[in-house]
């Protein structure tokens, strides 16, 4: 339960930023610079969280790979619109790309665990 409530923090941040920042909820709708933005603020975040929960010697679990999951989906949703769109995703592209990259870097350090 703490470990789902340390990560919750981070989305709860992003949301606050978008919603008071964007006036939107929806963070697929923002233009490119802001959602990046808003997808920068939330992986910060949840990284920030992943290595607090590593300094508490907490083992990394299935909820942290589920929330990683769901940023990275909501990062493709938004690669998929914008390259229907025709806009440059160039940067999403390289973000994407890291994510993947540390998230198998910490699934390979789990399962040595």
């Amino acid at each position: 339960m703490k470990k789902i409530i340390i990560h919750t923090v981070p989305v709860l941040i992003s949301l606050l930023w978008l919603i008071f920042v964007n006036h939107t909820l929806n963070p697929v709708s923002l233009k490119g610079t802001y959602f990046l933005r808003f997808y920068l603020i939330l992986l910060s975040g949840f990284y920030v969280s992943v290595l607090l929960l590593k300094l508490f010697r907490e083992p990394i679990s299935r909820s942290t790979f589920y929330f990683t999951m769901a940023i990275l989906i909501l990062g493709i949703v938004k690669l998929i619109r914008g390259m229907y769109l025709g806009k440059p995703v160039g940067y999403l592209l390289i973000i994407l790309t890291v994510e993947i990259i540390v998230m198998i870097y910490i699934r390979i350090h789990q399962l040595k665990n």
